[in-house]
């Protein structure tokens, strides 16, 4: 990858994307296979290619903007101005302040300009075991969440509404959820359904597939998973069920470990989970005007120069970016909930989410000494994490006054 020229804001507004649809006509690589880049994918005045959602009708260029991260109305503003469409956010994001900052911004946007998805977690749910307890309490909880949500946002109506960060079967097909979303859509408060997952993915999109309620499905997908193979399947089945598949943890955790050595290039990561065809768009977390136009760029052309190629085989060797297949959890003496605790890991160490991985841990009630009283660990994980000193590591984050979180 060539080496990137500094932006500045003012500067980068100035630029243009356009005449760059001649890059793209290009061939791209899939695991190996040639895909040919048609006519039609393209959007002839940006140069982006683009993709169906499944079958929606919403059609948008492969990159679109996680705003989870963003706190500044201008980078949404130059995001939005320079092409992309979809903007994903969540009832949860920075305090319920990331969904009042859109409200305000897109007061001055036309409403059929952009397309707006959120996520609700209901209350009633048990992250340990993965499923929900009361379905009264579900039920109320993630109504009043989307009425909150939908006030913020300043909108009749979302595009997608999400149940989010779903780990299994039995959560994805909660019937309580579905009827009350499905009420929602009825009412045309949301265009579409989706869930999202961040672990046991594959599980979690066929179970998508077979509640025939869902239209899209929003997965953790990128280069560092172990279960590629079987994600690549999952997620050619939901395409094939007309399923539209978003993707995102694209970039594995953002550094291989927590001394900041191997940063990945967010640009590689990018084009090598755009690579698959299935994959419709992707919502990575610029929150830089620069990281805006490296990621636009990826939207033109989804390529892997021969160095990319070996960038992303090096980046193999160490890793933050936790699988979740849980199944450290029953090597566990105390039944930890171990992938949760590795994600608030890689909140901290790879994104410097340092709030967000406090939250998680205070939802889970991990207690600093989590694994003070165990002699050795008995967790073997697949990945090679050396779990127990992680968990101690984190865990410390509990201790911390909030007024220092990022």
């Amino acid at each position: 990858m060539k080496k990137k020229t500094h932006v500045n804001r003012r500067g980068f507004l100035r630029t243009t994307l356009l005449g760059a649809a001649g890059s793209v006509a290009a061939t791209g690589l899939v695991r190996g296979n040639a895909v040919l880049l048609k006519k039609e994918d393209l959007d002839d005045k940006q140069g982006f290619i683009t993709r169906k959602l499944g079958k929606t009708n919403i059609v948008v260029p492969i990159v679109s903007m996680g705003v989870m991260r963003a706190d500044n109305p201008g980078l949404v503003k130059a995001a939005l101005d320079k092409g992309i469409k979809l903007l994903d956010t969540a009832h949860t994001y920075q305090g319920g302040r990331n969904e009042e900052m859109l409200g305000k911004l897109l007061k001055d946007y036309p409403r059929n300009s952009y397309y707006i998805a959120t996520k609700i977690k209901p209350d009633g749910y048990n992250k340990k075991k993965g499923t929900f307890t009361d379905a009264s309490k579900v039920k109320t909880s993630y109504m009043d969440k989307f009425n909150t949500s939908l006030k913020r946002l300043g909108l009749e109506y979302v595009d997608i509404l999400y149940l989010h960060a779903i780990s299994n079967r039995e959560a994805t097909l909660y019937k309580p959820i579905l009827e009350i979303m499905q009420k929602l859509k009825e009412e045309g408060r949301t265009r579409y359904l989706g869930v999202s997952t961040h672990s046991h993915e594959p599980e979690v999109i066929r179970a998508a597939i077979d509640s025939g309620i869902y239209d899209v499905v929003l997965v953790a997908y990128n280069f560092q998973q172990s279960h590629r193979e079987d994600m690549d399947k999952a997620i050619e089945k939901a395409v094939k069920a007309g399923l539209g598949v978003i993707a995102m943890k694209t970039m594995a955790g953002g550094r291989m470990n927590k001394d900041k050595e191997y940063p990945v290039k967010a640009g590689t990561a990018l084009k090598w989970a755009l690579q698959n065809p299935n994959v419709t768009t992707s919502i990575p977390g610029f929150t830089t005007f620069d990281q805006l136009e490296e990621d636009l760029a990826v939207a033109r052309d989804v390529t892997l120069s021969e160095e990319e190629k070996k960038e992303l085989a090096l980046a193999t060797r160490e890793t933050l970016y936790c699988d979740g297949c849980a199944r450290c959890v029953t090597q566990c003496k105390k039944s930890l909930p171990i992938p949760d605790l590795m994600r608030a890991y890689m909140y901290t160490y790879g994104y410097r989410e340092t709030r967000k991985a406090r939250d998680l841990i205070d939802e889970l009630a991990v207690t600093t000494d989590a694994c003070a009283t165990c002699d050795e660990c008995t967790v073997a994980c697949v990945k090679n994490f050396a779990v127990a000193g992680k968990i101690t590591d984190i865990a410390r984050l509990a201790e911390v006054p909030q007024e220092f979180l990022t």
